[in-house]
């Protein structure tokens, strides 16, 4: 073997980065030997940007930290208000939100799916993936008139109520879905290339989870049996569901994580549907919040926490937002080394990151 050591810049600009990140990787041949991160290239100030505007106006600010999980976003940031100003939301606005959230879970975790067939070259089913993903972004138009920011959230419930009619075609349509996925899952889970790119490859122990703080699927593919939905927020309270756990660990088990719970979010659909209640979806709001709080929702990534301070003012004195991606970077330093140079996109990939989450 060669001592020769080479750096080479993986990203900011790279096929499998949907967004910008830049890791330079120490190479001897074609074995990871370190992996440095660079990140900062999309900072937008926007938690600066939240102390100028009014707290209803924050909803529009939250929701575009990032697009796919806006939904979530801006729940966190509406059910955190909503505690320091002991608002009691419609029973029907709950069950809403839980709607709402699952669909943006599906299209993430489909999204990410496609992209990870992409990344080692598996376009066929890369497109297979994004078409069963329609399905869901035709939903939300359907139910909101947007695909990605919907902005169906405000403080005291939603701004839009989904008719009997609708949820009627919601049933139908992820009753198509699971018959879709139920045809690819068997290329996901069994394809030799598939598990050649993906089986025993950054594996990480349940002890190694714990002690990185992963969240989410990542952890989830790990042993760590945490799901905040578990915690009742929204309607999840009323819902019958556990978290998917994997144990091996490796870039499959994420695979594997992601797949189940697209199952699970259709599942929890059908289940908000069949006892959804008859309520205002919305309740008048006065005066404004005071006092600290910190928030946790789970999103397609994992745990996002939020921290308010506000001080009776309109304005908020200062918001702290802590994302998945956050928290589940650190693996990238502790797997890609000892990796082949081959596996860092399908790596990268596997913890589902989302650099303009991280960055805000």
């Amino acid at each position: 073997m060669s001592d020769k050591k080479t750096v080479i810049p993986f990203g900011p600009q790279h096929p499998v980065l949907p967004e910008p990140i830049q890791l330079r990787l120490v190479v001897e041949d074609e074995k990871i030997i370190e992996a440095i991160p660079s990140i900062g290239y999309v900072h937008r100030g926007l938690e600066k940007l939240i102390e100028i505007k009014d707290y209803h106006q924050n909803i529009f600010v939250v929701e575009r930290v990032c697009g796919i999980c806006s939904f979530m976003h801006a729940l966190t940031y509406c059910e955190a208000i909503e505690s320091l100003m002991d608002l009691d939301v419609p029973p029907r606005a709950k069950y809403l939100r839980v709607i709402w959230s699952e669909l943006h879970r599906i299209h993430s975790h489909l999204l990410w799916t496609g992209l990870l067939a992409d990344s080692f070259g598996f376009e066929s089913l890369f497109m297979q993936l994004w078409k069963i993903r329609e399905i869901i972004m035709d939903l939300q138009e359907m139910t909101s008139g947007s695909r990605v920011i919907i902005s169906t959230n405000v403080i005291g419930g939603v701004r839009r109520d989904i008719n009997s009619d609708m949820l009627g075609k919601i049933t139908k349509s992820l009753n198509d879905c699971v018959k879709a996925m139920k045809r690819i899952e068997k290329v996901l889970l069994n394809d030799y290339s598939v598990k050649h790119r993906t089986v025993g490859i950054a594996v990480v122990s349940s002890e190694k989870a714990y002690e990185f703080g992963l969240v989410g699927p990542t952890g989830r593919a790990s042993g760590i049996n945490q799901d905040i939905r578990t915690t009742g927020y929204a309607a999840y309270g009323d819902l019958d569901f556990s978290p998917v756990v994997e144990t091996s660990g490796d870039c499959y088990a994420r695979m594997v994580v992601r797949i189940k719970e697209v199952y699970q979010s259709i599942d929890l659909i059908n289940q908000a549907i069949s006892k959804i209640p008859d309520s205002e979806i919305s309740i008048q709001v006065k005066g404004n919040p005071e006092g600290e709080i910190v928030h946790r929702v789970e999103q397609p990534r994992g745990e996002v926490l939020y921290y308010i301070k506000a001080n009776g003012t309109k304005n908020l004195e200062r918001l702290r937002i802590r994302t998945p991606t956050f928290a589940n970077i650190p693996l990238l330093l502790a797997t890609v080394p000892g990796s082949q140079l081959s596996d860092v996109p399908v790596i990268l990939l596997s913890i589902d990151p989302c650099i303009s989450c991280t960055e805000r």
